[in-house]
């Protein structure tokens, strides 16, 4: 990101395309712990994959970043049928750099090498050493690195570009396919969601600033810096709730996706027990995150520090931050690249107990009785 001069805040664009969520419910799906989505239903969804195309994305999730990039590019609708179209319109071998293209970027030598290594179907030593120092230069120029390209990560992306033209045609046939069996249907129960929280998020706009909107979005997250970007792309996501996810399109706009699924509801279709609940129990039923959200009542805290108060490792730390995000019970300020400091969201602990009070007190539709459920069914 190239810093600009101090200036205004940022102006707002909005963006909506339930291609967005069918990139993004791939990732919850392989990765249903992160997000706090029940394993057995996601692998179940998995299942109706066939072997091949399950282990297809999950290398493909391993090595690439999901382009919400060309889903900003797409035209209108943006849904995943014109996703699938614009992908089936390019030379299969040009699919892997079309979906990870920065359009306007200047160019970018690792690319350019990957190209090298796709016109020659193959890559040798000298090709991982120089596009490893490329990644590392970037990386200490950028202070730090998200997905940081290790030796292994590095070799199956060489490997993908290698064989560019077959990988393609499988990620068309593999998108296709997940399509069919369950985004299809999915997206049609997601759509108008996702127009809700436009509308909603449009209103919040009208009376907040662009700090105090993200952090209504994104229920805590707040950028201690935005003065280099002039413009910020909102787009909802239902599948990303709560959590948010970020992306530069140049060097001064960002695409910022909210997770938009309204409280109360969960992302298994038919679940009774909403998320946000289900989320916030299990958070507070840890005696480490209790002193963790204890300790962030009185002060504002980095993991780091945290860690140190609890004589706990670094990793354990954030993996309880993390639950606590989920929730919604911890609020977080992004400074500079690599620091983030967490504090108590107070009116989500409070908010629990309404939840948790509203739940219990929902008329309940009596199940069937046991033994006539016992004598029409087989086990």
């Amino acid at each position: 990101m190239t810093p600009a001069s101090k200036s205004a805040a940022p102006r707002l664009a909005w963006d909506t395309g339930t291609a967005y969520d069918f990139l993004a419910s791939l990732n919850v799906l392989h990765e249903p712990e992160k997000f706090g989505l029940r394993g057995a239903w996601a692998a179940g969804v998995r299942s109706r994959l066939t072997p091949e195309e399950r282990e297809f994305f999950e290398e493909m999730l391993g090595i690439v970043e999901l382009p919400y990039r060309f889903v900003y590019h797409l035209p209108p609708p943006k849904d995943a049928a014109t996703l699938l179209y614009h992908l089936k319109q390019m030379p299969a071998a040009e699919r892997i750099y079309g979906v990870t293209a920065r359009p306007g970027q200047p160019k970018d030598p690792i690319r350019a090498r990957l190209r090298e290594v796709t016109q020659r179907g193959g890559w040798n030593e000298d090709d991982r050493q120089f596009v490893l120092a490329q990644y590392a230069a970037r990386a200490e120029q950028q202070e730090q690195e998200e997905h940081p390209m290790t030796p292994r990560r590095l070799e199956r992306i060489l490997d993908a570009c290698a064989r560019a033209g077959e990988v393609g045609e499988r990620l068309l046939d593999a998108l296709q396919s997940y399509y069919t069996v369950f985004f299809e249907e999915e997206e049609k129960r997601i759509a108008p969601k996702l127009e809700e929280a436009l509308t909603r998020g449009r209103e919040q706009a009208g009376r907040l600033s662009v700090a105090e909107l993200i952090e209504e979005l994104s229920r805590g997250v707040t950028f201690a810096e935005l003065d280099w970007a002039e413009e910020i792309i909102l787009a909802p996501s239902y599948w990303l709730s709560p959590l948010i996810s970020g992306d530069d399109l140049d060097s001064k706009r960002m695409l910022l996706l909210y997770g938009a699924r309204p409280p109360g509801e969960s992302l298994v279709p038919g679940e009774i027990v909403p998320d946000d609940l289900l989320a916030a129990l299990k958070a507070l039923a840890d005696p480490s995150r209790l002193r963790i959200l204890r300790f962030l009542m009185q002060e504002h805290l980095t993991p780091a520090e945290l860690s140190r108060r609890l004589r706990l490792r670094a990793p354990t730390v954030t993996h309880h931050l993390h639950a606590l995000r989920l929730a919604g019970l911890v609020r977080f300020v992004i400074k500079g690249k690599n620091e983030r400091l967490y504090s108590a969201r107070m009116e989500a602990v409070q908010g629990v107990y309404t939840l948790l009070k509203d739940f219990l007190e929902q008329d309940v539709v009596e199940a069937e009785p046991l033994e006539t459920f016992e004598r029409g069914r087989m086990f």
